[in-house]
């Protein structure tokens, strides 16, 4: 619960205040006091008359009636502390900086559980315990530095940990990126990340309100929550990119299948930003990047001009682009060649566009007008500037201020000199811009940026999938296990994903009778181990009755055999989806290559249970292995829109059968015209 006591109260009492600014309860009232809150200012304090100025009250049956108390005082002191406050002076809002609780102990735990009863029943709004504070227009309820410059259109920052934050802000500040509010929720036991995103998601006024919002999370407790409130706000036209350290609950751990072994801990959270269309960063110089990138004008294509004067920087930003998909065209004919003309001898314009390290600011500004007006096919430029020591710095920079105020196209700075030129990015970056020190991380968040899907639409594709069917399929199934092979296919086939002809059996006269029906060549496999290849249970490229006959007897010799499975031999490119239920989450859907690549490489993308069409897109072209499916080098491209039609028909037979923990297809074959599920295991909880 997020009260207007927190977010704006008129008045504040800091609770074990001190002059000693090296403590939290010293240093919080100096940034209050520097803040210049606005409201009723206090203190407690019991061996003190006045802190920093501010008047102290003994202890709390003397102090007024209070809208926030901020509480910096031993964890086991708190829970008096905030009853108190709570029932005794109206207080609506709690900030527990101190640590001591569920982090550490189990008694911990207990206080925590005390204090979130004791809000609960008052109706307060509790920030920690165990973070830094709150920062926000109102009130600097923090105890650490930076402290950033706020703005009313600026980021909001969600952070788990307190110390991460203050590191973000480092990282942010020296870019430019200034903020709306700093969130520190620390142990999170009322108020998380995701309540902070619900607040924001219920009260956002387009228009009015950020649009930039930053996460920083170490566990994610309500991924449904998390989901939809972040989907909902990136579709009112808010931007938001997240790291999430540590790793989930996986049940890897157990697992026996080719999904269950090659599902990272990570996998959900993957799926669950890919779904929500939340940007992932992996640190805390990503994070910012990503921020500042934000607050320019948004990109509306994938081809990048390079204006620069060093070429080394500008060959590593091409790379950056060009591995992220992005795309630094080539420049040239008449335009080029006059742009050229203007530029100093031994310049270079194919793009990069290299003016040299004596090119001036007029070189520089005649670069980015041709890229601005001249030429049609550049979407974006990107501006490498650092000190060559042969030119007047600010008016280089006066020449980017101009042209960041005026082009219609995204321009963006890489000013790597703030040593030798920190004076010069300082008074760039307080004109209200951002600067991105590091090309290459800068071609990393594009291109991260470029490649995010929007937020996935709610409606189950239930388009050639029999769902009650499936239900009759699942509930007729009595014990827990992986599925015999008819079962699987009866499911299969409720879904609408085409299957190879097979035939089961552990009579050779039948599997004989089967092969004359649909000839050789065939595919012999043996029924009942889980991994087939690990014990010779796979045999390719039979041609004759001879041969079926002697691998049938083969094979029904192998430990743990319960019959052979014949199909005929296929050919097309190996593919594969598979999925694995995590707690909380729901299903996690998997596809890549298929056969051995499948471990062996790891070239997988992920999507959370159901899908839809464009999740599945994305989901295909996100993989390493992409070009493989397009088709390379004479090889033939796979039939992509059935490859997409299988991964989404999978997701929602894993909607409506909850029971399936794990499973895999492994291979699907895919040609340019088909794609069909050739082998495929399925685990069931009942």
């Amino acid at each position: 619960m997020i009260t207007p006591q927190l977010l704006c109260p008129e008045s504040i009492v800091v609770v074990g205040a001190s002059n000693n600014i090296h403590k939290p309860g010293g240093a919080i009232l100096r940034n209050l006091l520097r803040g210049n809150y606005q409201g009723e200012l206090r203190v407690v304090n019991p061996r003190e008359q006045e802190v920093q100025g501010v008047i102290s009250y003994p202890d709390l049956s003397a102090l007024p009636p209070t809208d926030l108390a901020v509480l910096a005082i031993a964890a086991p002191l708190c829970v008096e502390a905030v009853e108190r406050l709570a029932a005794e002076k109206g207080t609506r809002a709690f900030i527990i900086l101190s640590a001591g609780f569920g982090e550490e102990t189990r008694e911990g735990a207990e206080l925590e559980d005390r204090i979130v009863g004791i809000v609960n029943q008052y109706g307060a709004s509790l920030i920690g315990p165990n973070c830094i504070g709150l920062l926000n227009h109102c009130h600097h309820s923090v105890f650490t530095q930076p402290i950033p410059e706020l703005d009313r259109k600026g980021v909001d920052l969600i952070s788990s940990s307190g110390a991460t934050a203050v590191f973000i802000l480092e990282s942010a500040v020296t870019k430019g990126l200034r903020f709306h509010s700093v969130w520190s929720v620390g142990n999170a036991r009322q108020i998380g990340v995701e309540e902070v995103l619900e607040y924001m998601d219920e009260n956002f006024v387009e228009g009015e309100d950020p649009d930039i919002k930053l996460l920083y999370m170490e566990s994610i407790r309500d991924p449904d929550k998390l989901l939809f409130h972040a989907s909902s706000l990136i579709r009112k036209g808010c931007r938001i990119a997240a790291i999430k350290s540590g790793s989930s609950e996986s049940g890897s751990l157990a697992a026996s299948s080719h999904t269950g072994a090659i599902a990272s801990p990570d996998s959900a959270v993957e799926a669950l930003f890919r779904k929500a269309g939340i940007i992932r960063c992996h640190s805390r110089e990503e994070l910012t990047t990503v921020g500042a990138v934000f607050t320019l004008p948004e990109l509306k294509g994938r081809n990048f001009a390079i204006v620069t004067h060093a070429g080394g920087p500008g060959v590593m930003l091409t790379d950056a682009l060009s591995k992220g998909g992005l795309k630094v065209p080539h420049l040239e004919g008449p335009v080029a060649d006059e742009l050229k003309h203007l530029l100093l001898p031994g310049a270079s314009v194919g793009n990069p566009i290299d003016i040299l390290a004596t090119g001036t600011p007029g070189h520089l500004e005649v670069a980015i007008d041709f890229c601005e007006n001249r030429f049609d096919q550049i979407d974006a430029i990107l501006v490498i500037f650092g000190t060559p020591g042969l030119v007047t710095m600010f008016e280089a920079y006066e020449v980017l201020h101009r042209k960041m105020l005026t082009c219609r196209k995204p321009l963006f700075p890489v000013l790597p000199s703030i040593h030798t030129a920190g004076e010069e990015v300082d008074v760039f970056l307080k004109k209200g811009h951002v600067n991105f020190a590091d090309e290459v991380t800068l071609g990393t968040a594009l291109s991260r940026i470029v490649n995010a899907p929007r937020p996935a639409n709610h409606e189950i594709e239930l388009f050639g999938v029999d769902v009650p069917e499936i239900r009759r399929i699942i509930d007729s199934i009595s014990c827990s296990g992986y599925l015999p092979p008819q079962q699987v296919q009866l499911l299969l086939k409720a879904a609408g994903i085409p299957l190879v002809e097979e035939r089961v059996s552990a009579q050779k006269e039948e599997l004989l009778a089967f092969v004359k029906e649909c000839g050789f060549p065939v595919v012999a496999k043996v029924v009942g181990p889980l991994h087939k290849t690990d014990v010779g249970g796979v045999s390719l490229h039979i041609r004759s009755e001879e041969h079926l006959c002697m691998e049938f007897e083969r094979m029904m010799h192998i430990p743990e055999a319960v019959a052979v499975m014949v199909q005929p031999m296929l050919q097309g490119t190996e593919l594969f989806i598979g999925a694995t239920y995590e707690e909380r989450f729901g299903h996690v859907v998997l596809c890549g290559l298929g056969g051995i690549f499948v471990e062996v490489l790891q070239d997988v993308s992920s999507g959370l249970a159901p899908l839809s069409y464009a999740e599945a897109y994305s989901m295909i072209r996100s993989l390493k292995a992409y070009r493989i499916i397009r088709g390379i080098r004479g090889q033939k491209s796979v039939n992509e829109d059935r490859f997409a039609e299988i991964i989404v028909r999978l997701s929602t037979l894993l909607r409506f059968a909850t029971e399936i923990k794990e499973m895999d297809i492994n291979p699907l074959l895919g040609t340019e015209d088909e794609v069909i599920a050739v082998d495929a295991r399925i685990r069931v909880e009942k």
